[in-house]
């Protein structure tokens, strides 16, 4: 979940393609499946602020935690085209740049992958940038189940876009607007989707949902 202040708090959101298997038409959060290399501890040292220790005890797991932040970064880059990483200079890397958008749309294709893209661009992640908001468990008996982390950050400058392929749509919308559309049959949520942004609805400003991810007063 990117968060802004518009200038009150505001989070991106996109609709599933409507051909989509899961949740066809549903609007929702960046994200996606763990792929086996985002468990490569070589991310370690492709990653700011946390190593796999670290993020695993952050999500309570023994081991592999660190995958899950990789892959929500990734994830959100093929998605959304942002890009929470730092450059070489130790700038925060604008995912508008030419180089990078070609390369997001070498990742969707399959033609690249997500670690060589990191080293080709001497990229950091900013894994210390995001928070864990919640952990959601599909009820057993359901034809399709998932182990499912949701994160929290603050969204980077700049222009943001749906790939225009698993994802039709794309905006920035208030939480309780999002409910409230919601209710008025206008915008399809699932249980954990709706359920957090009920809860980004408690708070006027992104700063205030950040701060109390920092002090663990949540999650």
């Amino acid at each position: 979940m990117l968060v802004r202040d518009a200038p009150d708090l505001q989070v991106f959101m996109l609709r599933r393609n409507f051909d989509s298997i899961w949740i066809a038409g549903a609007s929702v959060f960046p994200g996606g499946a763990i792929d086996p290399p985002d468990r490569d501890l070589d991310w370690e040292a492709r990653t700011r602020g946390l190593d796999d220790a670290g993020a695993s005890a952050a999500l309570g797991v023994e081991r592999g935690g660190l995958g899950f932040f990789v892959g929500a970064i990734r994830e959100t880059f093929e998605e959304a085209g942002v890009l929470l990483a730092h450059g070489p200079d130790g700038e925060p890397a604008d995912g508008r740049a030419l180089h990078f958008t070609a390369a997001r749309d070498a990742l969707n294709s399959g033609a690249l992958t997500f670690a060589q893209f990191a080293r080709d661009h001497d990229l950091v992640l900013a894994a210390d940038e995001l928070h864990v908001f919640s952990h959601w468990i599909t009820p057993e008996g359901s034809p399709r189940r998932y182990d499912t982390w949701f994160f929290i950050g603050a969204a980077p400058e700049g222009s943001y876009e749906h790939d225009n392929a698993e994802l039709i749509e794309s905006a920035w919308i208030r939480p309780s607007d999002a409910l409230s559309a919601a209710d008025r049959g206008e915008m399809d949520l699932i249980f954990p989707t709706r359920k957090s942004l009920e809860v980004l609805a408690q708070f006027d400003q992104a700063e205030g949902v950040l701060a109390a991810m920092r002090l663990g007063v949540m999650g």
